[in-house]
């Protein structure tokens, strides 16, 4: 056996993991996991938004160390789907390296959402957060085309721009633009309610949370570039809105973060989001639809909290325990990655509120209000992350309970 090929092949499956949205220590795991089945006395694997490194011995006590450099890409979560399927069946059969690379390219050259689908995406997504938000129906219209706005530019920067602070500030800029003249011209009502809406879409949160989850799991480095790489995503969308606010002389206004007033629009505008969500994600098939049931029912679990006079905090982390149930229980169900069920239906969890208002207080010299909400968005953070772990936690035991392996360590 050509053992050389074989660690090319697994770090290909790896790199591809990485680029369609795994988690650092899910990559880590499946590659420990085939390493293990080609029957290697020893292997380390190192993986990071930026590169994987991995050296093994064989059988016959040959040294081979490869490094791989990893350049980001946009979340596919149905190739992420397929390469997990492709990590099992590499695990059951240890086929040889020509049948790895050929089922690995044909994945590889999985398609992404067609651009009028991703654009249609984007807009429901967009328009049923801006709903969800406490936006009317002269806010929906504007929506719509913001969001359109948006996913257009996206569609053309994403092809030149790769560093997410410019692209999350052109694209800010830009729907913040159509926003604001649409207020000037006395269509749009609530310009705030309309841009938390389709920061939504933008928002990077669930990087800082991924990284949080790093770190506690002391994945220091891979959990800061993840951090590092959300708070530039952030600082981008503050300073497109910032300077679209500044070129039309302090445009906007901050309502206040007010839900819609029906709670069962509520209950539907968040699961339509999602649902749009998951296509920007490119989820597939029925996992669409049980991204839209997950987040009608962490919202539903959220608001139940807060009915039985739960404070705002206590009501997200209940949530968060409930959705990252949610997302283990189906990840054994379907045999598929759990953070396809996580990401979509966490989303109306996700503080975009607090981030607009955070950088409307900044931009009015507001600093009570900004002070107020970049408090809020770091709690409600940490609270997300305390849910991940407890559910993660928990996981571990039931799994040891039940004689399974949860995640494997190196192989010596």
């Amino acid at each position: 056996m050509d053992y050389n090929r074989i660690v090319q092949e697994i770090l290909n499956i790896g790199e591809e993991l990485l680029k369609s949205g795994a988690e650092i220590f899910r990559v880590e795991d499946s590659l420990y996991r085939m390493c293990r089945s080609y029957g290697f006395v020893r292997s380390d694997v190192y993986a990071s938004q930026i590169n994987i490194q991995m050296t093994v011995e064989t059988p016959e006590g040959e040294i081979i160390t490869q490094i791989r450099y990893i350049e980001m890409t946009s979340p596919h979560y149905d190739k992420l789907d397929q390469l997990n399927n492709l990590s099992r069946y590499v695990c059951a059969n240890t086929p040889k390296q020509a049948e790895i690379h050929e089922r690995y390219e044909k994945i590889a050259k999985s398609k992404v959402l067609a651009f009028p689908l991703m654009v249609l995406a984007q807009i429901v997504s967009g328009t049923s957060f801006a709903i969800f938000f406490g936006g009317g129906r002269n806010d929906a219209i504007v929506a719509v085309f913001a969001s359109a706005a948006m996913a257009l530019t996206g569609y053309w920067i994403g092809k030149q721009e790769k560093n997410p602070m410019i692209y999350n500030l052109v694209l800010a800029f830009v729907t913040e633009m159509v926003i604001l003249l649409a207020e000037k011209m006395g269509i749009a009502i609530h310009s705030d309610r309309i841009m938390i809406g389709i920061v939504m879409v933008l928002i990077s949160t669930l990087g800082v949370i991924n990284g949080l989850r790093d770190v506690v799991q002391r994945n220091f480095t891979s959990g800061a570039l993840e951090i590092m790489n959300s708070v530039l995503g952030a600082l981008g969308i503050a300073f497109g809105i910032a300077l679209a606010m500044k070129m039309l002389h302090g445009g906007g206004n901050a309502g206040g973060a007010v839900l819609n007033s029906n709670i069962f629009v509520q209950a539907v505008s968040v699961s339509v989001g999602s649902i749009g969500l998951a296509g920007i994600y490119q989820i597939r098939g029925k996992k669409v639809i049980y991204s839209g049931i997950g987040a009608f029912l962490t919202w539903t679990v959220y608001l139940i909290v807060r009915q039985f006079g739960g404070s705002y905090l206590f009501g997200m982390l209940l949530a968060s325990v409930f959705v990252g149930m949610y997302a283990f229980v189906m990840a054994r169900i379907n045999k598929a990655p759990s953070t396809i069920f996580l990401t979509a239906s966490v989303f109306p969890l996700m503080p975009g509120a607090n981030l607009y208002y955070m950088m409307y207080g900044c931009v009015k010299q507001n600093m009570t209000l900004a002070i107020e909400h970049m408090i809020l968005l770091v709690e409600t953070c940490l609270m997300i992350v305390f849910g991940f772990l407890l559910v993660d936690i928990v996981s571990r035991i039931v799994m040891r309970i039940l004689g399974q392996e949860y995640h494997i360590g190196k192989i010596q």
